[in-house]
């Protein structure tokens, strides 16, 4: 399976980069089959974003970027807040993305900012924009203010988003019963089935 991380953080280092690294670490832990994860650093696309914009063309890194987005089989995004909302940045890069590129695929929302107070851009902002675009946003999003790293709280909200996602990327295949084997089944014509209709005599 493929995980693809979309971090908007715009600092070396970013708490941005490292909350979308945590997720993207628990989300692997968390499912029994192989996961392959890709960081799409946004920081790095901006100019070639701002070019798609007038050109209409993507630059060979965003490209790059896009085709991986839309081939995931699950999304981790993380975004700084701004203004009480997310980036410019990260909006934009959603914005030059296909619309119908997360149609039905998992993607974990999350951000980071400097107040507790920015909590609520989660539901008010990214939650309707994935929306939107059709995605399915697991239940659990995860905001990490300044105070809440290494603080209780935010590892439990990492574990239960991650859980989330990784049920999600793998369809819940535990939970769904088995096939059963095909000599299970007896094949009736529809003839004898009709004939042991009719009533007797």
């Amino acid at each position: 399976m493929k995980l693809v991380v979309v971090s908007a953080g715009l600092s070396v280092p970013s708490s941005t980069r490292l909350l979308a690294d945590r997720l993207s670490a628990a989300t692997a832990g968390r499912t029994s089959a192989e996961v392959e994860v890709e960081v799409v650093e946004l920081r790095d696309l901006a100019v070639e974003i701002a070019h798609h914009f007038t050109n209409g063309f993507p630059g060979r890194k965003l490209a790059a970027a896009l085709e991986a987005v839309s081939a995931a089989d699950g999304l981790v995004v993380v975004t700084p807040v701004f203004s009480a909302s997310y980036s410019g940045l990260f909006k934009s890069f959603f914005d030059v993305l296909d619309p119908d590129a997360l149609a039905g695929r998992p993607v974990l929302i999350a951000a980071t900012g400097g107040s507790a107070r920015h909590s609520l851009v989660l539901e008010h902002a990214l939650r309707p924009l994935f929306a939107y675009l059709r995605a399915v946003v697991v239940p659990t999003a995860v905001y990490a203010a300044s105070e809440d790293w290494g603080a209780d709280g935010l590892p439990e909200r990492i574990e239960r988003a991650a859980g989330e996602l990784a049920a999600l990327m793998t369809g819940l295949s535990a939970a769904r019963p088995a096939k059963p084997a095909k000599d299970e089944f007896e094949i009736v014509p529809f003839a004898e089935q009709l004939a042991a209709l009719r009533p007797a005599g």
